[in-house]
């Protein structure tokens, strides 16, 4: 039995020659083909599809949105993007929204089905561009703010909810220079209060 495929993309000639490539395989059949992410969430229990290839740049609704609309109908349903866009905010939006793997669509026909495979099979596929970007972003880069030890003891009691006094009285410091450590931090965050002094460490890394 053949694993269903619908394809979501305005560009017809692209959209036909995906249904072409998909359809001469013994492993996958088009059950059905959408310009818009509309149409194909209004009809996501009639076709019952295993696989959705999305396009982003869509009339209407976007790929990204529909993708997460689409999870949201039924969280089994394996969304493969396929775009020409490779920038990583792109990238994330849609794997954040959802999709099992990001293809760009200049792929070649062998590659279309072998992603295929690997999505029916468990996988994630992506391009190599693509792939290494995801890998490099994980790479956190060293924050460029520097905290002394001690504004870090600081920061670090501060941000467990202690107060002044508390934070004095377990770093046996005064109230005073405490004050003081907690303005070049401010300072040194660019923030001007505790809670963004807590956030922005945390975006940071820096406790």
């Amino acid at each position: 039995m053949k694993h269903k495929v619908v394809i979501i993309e305005d560009n017809i000639p692209l959209r036909d020659g995906f249904a072409q490539v998909i359809n001469s395989t013994e492993t996958f059949k088009v059950i059905s083909v959408y310009d818009n992410c509309e149409d194909a969430i209004k009809n996501v229990k009639k076709d019952s599809a295993d696989v959705y290839l999305m396009d982003i740049e869509l009339p209407g609704m976007n790929g990204v949105e529909g993708t997460k609309r689409l999870k949201d109908i039924n969280e089994q349903i394996d969304v493969l993007v396929v775009t020409v866009h490779e920038n990583s905010e792109t990238v994330f939006d849609a794997l954040c929204a959802g999709a099992t793997g990001y293809l760009t669509k200049s792929l070649m026909p062998e590659q279309l089905i072998e992603a295929l495979n690997q999505t029916i099979s468990g996988g994630a596929p992506m391009s190599i561009k693509i792939a290494k970007m995801v890998v490099s972003s994980f790479k956190r880069k060293p924050s460029e703010i520097e905290l002394s030890t001690r504004e870090k003891e600081v920061l670090t009691l501060l941000s467990d909810g202690n107060s002044y006094d508390v934070i004095a009285d377990k770093l046996f410091l005064s109230k005073n220079t405490i004050k003081f450590h907690i303005k070049n931090i401010y300072g040194k965050l660019q923030v001007n209060s505790n809670v963004k002094a807590v956030q922005k460490a945390n975006r940071e890394n820096l406790i």
